[in-house]
């Protein structure tokens, strides 16, 4: 059974070779899964903000345009808002942690939501929307999961805001996800970002996809932990974070968010001699 524990960190492009030697090679496909803020772009006080550094989405464009690598955005953004931030046709989109999968050929996995949790999904909105809305925090609706941002509330009451949003939450039987500055509220099912990850591994590359491909993950949050546990021992994740004690599933941890960018550019240079 999988185990959080710290990992190796990496904090250079020297670091992936020197740490992975062999890991990658340029005759085996590669399934490269990603997080989208945090990993692929710094974290904004507010989400509209983010923005790709021009390095950053020409790597971007370089690797879904590789026949031997397979991009995939794994967000907890919705579904067309991950899209229209990266921009790239043809690849794999999965939205709401998952719960919204969109192939590049256009084929759709929606994680169909029981009537009663919409309806339960729905109150959860409205009550924290009329009770905590205010003061700098707000809520990021994303039709059927949410986040509570409350990045802009003073200081001094973060936590309540904190707290009471997990309460509102939790008392609707939803699971409320601690994020960066942030509460996320999730649909009480069976599945996340790594039951969506494991999903696309075997639509696009079949039952033995793990004695085939390599796989490469990454992400900087707790819900890319779902990833991160299930590929364990069948690909390389990497958890972002600058807390060099932090407990994580993944094999290594990239100490910054721009390390991100070495780590697309490892494997452009791999995949591109």
């Amino acid at each position: 059974m999988p185990e959080k524990r710290v990992v190796p960190v990496i904090g250079s492009l020297a670091d992936f070779e020197s740490k992975l030697p062999g890991y990658l090679n340029s005759n085996a496909p590669l399934a490269l899964l990603l997080d989208y803020d945090g990993t692929l772009v710094a974290l904004a006080n507010n989400p509209a903000n983010t923005l790709l550094t021009a390095n950053m989405r020409k790597l971007l464009h370089q690797l879904a345009g590789h026949p031997k690598v397979f991009l995939a955005l794994i967000s907890g953004r919705g579904l067309r808002d991950v899209q229209s931030c990266l921009g790239i046709q043809g690849i794999t989109y999965a939205g709401n942690h998952g719960l919204e999968i969109e192939s590049g050929d256009g084929t759709r996995h929606d994680y169909a939501l029981p009537a009663e949790l919409q309806t339960r999904y729905t109150t959860i909105v409205k009550e924290l929307t009329e009770k905590l809305e205010n003061n700098g925090a707000w809520v990021e609706d994303k039709k059927v999961s949410l986040t509570f941002h409350y990045r802009h509330v003073p200081a001094d009451s973060a936590e309540h805001y904190r707290q009471a949003a997990k309460a509102i939450i939790e008392s609707h039987g939803f699971r409320a996800n601690q994020a960066h500055m942030a509460v996320e509220a999730k649909p009480p099912v069976n599945w996340n970002k790594g039951e969506a990850a494991l999903l696309i591994l075997k639509n696009q590359f079949g039952d033995d996809w793990a004695k085939n491909i390599k796989v490469i993950f990454a992400g900087d949050d707790n819900t890319d932990e779902d990833a991160m546990r299930l590929l364990q021992g069948s690909g390389i994740s990497f958890r972002v974070s600058t807390d060099p004690n932090i407990q994580t599933y993944a094999d290594f941890r990239l100490a910054s968010q721009g390390v991100v960018e070495d780590l697309l550019t490892w494997i452009s240079i791999t995949y591109n001699q």
